[in-house]
């Protein structure tokens, strides 16, 4: 069952995001089990949104992938994370890609 994850990382700036985003490069090569991602900032920081296959394949990518991504950026400190099931996802038609 597919999982919805939810992030919120206070003090990230867009600058350090998109340095993680072109060092993972998730967008030229999807994560095993990374089915959506969206991402925004407010005034306290990193918002994230991502829809998985499973906890799982969240936790693997993170320990192969994004966490030496984010070390390597300077990233201080922890997210809150947390994990719910996915009861149903739209996509309205002929939205594709990255924004």
């Amino acid at each position: 069952m597919s999982v919805v994850m939810s992030m919120s990382w206070a003090g990230v700036s867009p600058e350090q995001y998109d340095m993680v985003r072109d060092a993972v490069g998730w967008e030229d090569a999807a994560p095993d089990g990374g089915e959506v991602h969206l991402a925004w900032f407010d005034a306290q920081g990193l918002r994230v949104v991502d829809v998985w296959e499973s906890e799982q394949a969240f936790q693997t990518f993170l320990a192969g992938r994004l966490a030496p991504a984010i070390e390597k950026a300077g990233i201080q400190g922890a997210p809150q994370t947390g994990f719910s099931p996915l009861h149903r996802r739209f996509i309205t038609p002929g939205v594709t890609g990255a924004a």
